[in-house]
């Protein structure tokens, strides 16, 4: 089984010069999570509520038009899907939906943007607090895997210029501190624990300044497995290859 995580900056826009077909032709998925969509359903064209072969399951932000929103799409029908944490806060933005199949839950993340000050830095940190409660507590009843946009690049490797972005949201000490108890709970880093040397492995870059090409980037988009679930992840991949957005999609292999 294959499952793939893709911040799409808008899922509207990939309509647009093939970029969607493109995605599913290089990508192959079984399941795919999608965040940052910026749509509801009934913004959407077929091509993306019902693309051949999958079910679609969407949470959209309900307090402004355009903006967050997550979706999953699954070959295998889920046992069960949840949409939020059951946080009025948090879900209203349209952040998280989560699938339940035989042998795992699956959490599709789109976690807050530090900037634009103090406020939306503490609302990021709660929203990061919360949400490990909550992959806990679903973690009782089988292994957790969870998947998205973290908004924060882990350790110096995992961007091109960490000096210059120390006092920057996204690489802050009390974000990065965050993912250290994720890992502290249990949870395994799959990319970076099968590619435990790689260099220049970045998934986002700044499009207005063109550091794709320059591949200045960031690594802030992550598969995390519950370690007793890891030994069945057998591929963590980056795919740089596939445009469309200012992120690529990543994916990893479950048997």
């Amino acid at each position: 089984m294959k499952i793939v995580s893709w911040n799409v900056n808008g899922l509207r826009s990939l309509g647009k010069n093939g970029y969607w077909e493109a995605f599913l032709e290089g990508t192959k998925p079984d399941i795919f999570c999608l965040q940052e969509t910026k749509a509801s359903p009934e913004q959407l064209g077929d091509e993306f509520l019902s693309p051949a072969g999958y079910s679609a399951f969407f949470s959209s932000c309900q307090i402004r038009k355009g903006y967050s929103g997550v979706a999953i799409y699954s070959k295998t029908e889920p046992l069960s899907v949840i949409y939020g944490m059951g946080i009025k806060e948090f879900d209203q933005e349209g952040r998280l939906v989560g699938a339940e199949y035989e042998d795992f839950w699956l959490l599709n993340a789109y976690f807050p943007n530090g900037g634009q000050g103090p406020e939306r830095l503490d609302y990021k940190l709660r929203f990061y607090d919360a949400f490990l409660v909550f992959a806990e507590k679903l973690r009782k009843q089988k292994p957790v895997i969870f998947c998205g946009d973290v908004n924060t690049a882990h350790e110096e490797v995992d961007l091109a210029r960490p000096k210059e972005n120390e006092e920057n949201t996204g690489f802050l000490p009390e974000e990065r501190a965050w993912i250290d108890e994720v890992v502290n709970a249990g949870y395994v880093d799959s990319f970076r624990r099968l590619h435990p040397n790689a260099v220049g492995a970045y998934t986002y870059w700044d499009l207005k300044t063109h550091a794709r090409d320059r591949n200045v980037g960031w690594r802030i988009d992550y598969f995390f497995v519950a370690q007793e679930f890891m030994k069945r992840v057998r591929k963590a991949e980056i795919h740089p290859d596939i445009y469309g957005s200012d992120h690529c999609p990543l994916s990893i292999v479950v048997i």
